[in-house]
């Protein structure tokens, strides 16, 4: 059998990451000792010598784990008694340090590297490919697989809050057979995207100059990133252009043959009414040479100022084609 880790360190300062880190620790203690107890210790309501009368050994044995939170906000007693246990570590005793940021206990830090500790990263994840990433990991881990236009889809709806990212991927992997489709994303939480990629991509289709402008503008406003942007225009575009090119026959059939919704068949044959193939064309190409652009591609046109500056010229593009 394994023997339980006895030393763990957490860093950074995503939360879910870092509580998914504790309860792996606590995980592979328990592989070995399934009775093992869970002690919470934090910085904020810390007093002195608290985590050695926890480590002491108790009369009914056993192993304990003890986390220790907040260390960067430690005051010197908590630094001090961390110190003093990693100089003689307990028998039957996993220590685990929470630590976000900063050098306030670095050498805390450096003896927990330096004593073999498992470390554990919980690095940011503010930008949208960091999420896009993250959601990717999240159906890697689950053993399941997602499309890049539904990862788009998905960070879109509900990327501003991780832990709520992270429950809508379990959520699609519970209740989803199969691939995971931007359909799926749609149909669960499409509602949540409001001024956003579906409502800029819906105007740009229609030619809506000004409405596609001003909303793209109030979403950008709103901290909302390109990228996402960007793969709902290409995706909407290549539904109306495979939804123009399987010609007459039922929504529910056409649907069933492209792998779409029938309302979104709907859609795109309403949408496909203005479009012909030469414009279908021109606008995919806008959209493609902003989607090299918002993802920092080399720009050869000095008029490509920024990832911002990109999209709303591929979007001008699309109303511009639709109105020709």
């Amino acid at each position: 059998m394994t023997s339980p880790p006895e030393l763990a360190l957490i860093t950074g300062p995503e939360e879910i990451l870092a509580e998914r880190g504790v309860e792996s620790v606590v995980h592979a203690v328990r592989a070995a000792e399934p009775e093992a107890e869970v002690v919470k210790l934090y910085a904020s309501s810390y007093q002195p010598g608290e985590l050695l009368v926890h480590a002491s050994p108790s009369l009914f044995g056993g192993w304990t784990v003890i986390v220790v939170h907040d260390l960067d906000e430690a005051d010197d007693a908590l630094v001090e008694d961390v110190l003093g246990y990693l100089q003689r570590p307990a028998d039957g005793v996993t220590l685990v340090v929470r630590h976000k940021s900063g050098n306030r206990a670095k050498k805390v830090l450096d003896t927990l590297r330096k004593g073999g500790a498992r470390v554990i990263e919980a690095k940011a994840v503010k930008t949208e490919a960091d999420k896009h990433a993250f959601v990717k990991h999240e159906f890697r881990e689950a053993r399941r697989r997602i499309t890049e236009e539904a990862v788009s889809a998905l960070v879109l709806a509900v990327g501003k809050d991780l832990r709520e990212l992270a429950g809508a991927c379990a959520q699609l992997v519970r209740d989803v057979e199969g691939m995971v489709e931007v359909e799926d994303v749609t149909t669960y939480y499409g509602e949540r995207v409001e001024t956003t990629g579906f409502k800029v991509a819906e105007a740009a289709l229609a030619g809506d100059e000004a409405t596609a402008v001003r909303l793209l503008r109030h979403a950008m406003l709103g901290g909302l990133d390109p990228v996402p942007i960007v793969a709902v225009l290409a995706m909407q575009l290549r539904q109306v252009g495979k939804v123009a090119a399987a010609g007459r026959g039922s929504s529910g059939q056409i649907a069933r043959d492209l792998g779409m919704a029938p309302w979104q068949v709907d859609q795109a044959r309403r949408v496909a009414q203005g479009w012909d193939g030469v414009r279908l064309g021109r606008a995919i190409e806008a959209v493609a040479r902003a989607d090299v652009d918002v993802k920092g591609g080399l720009r050869t046109e000095a008029s490509v100022r920024s990832p911002e500056y990109a999209v709303e010229r591929a979007v001008l593009e699309v109303c511009r084609a639709r109105t020709a």
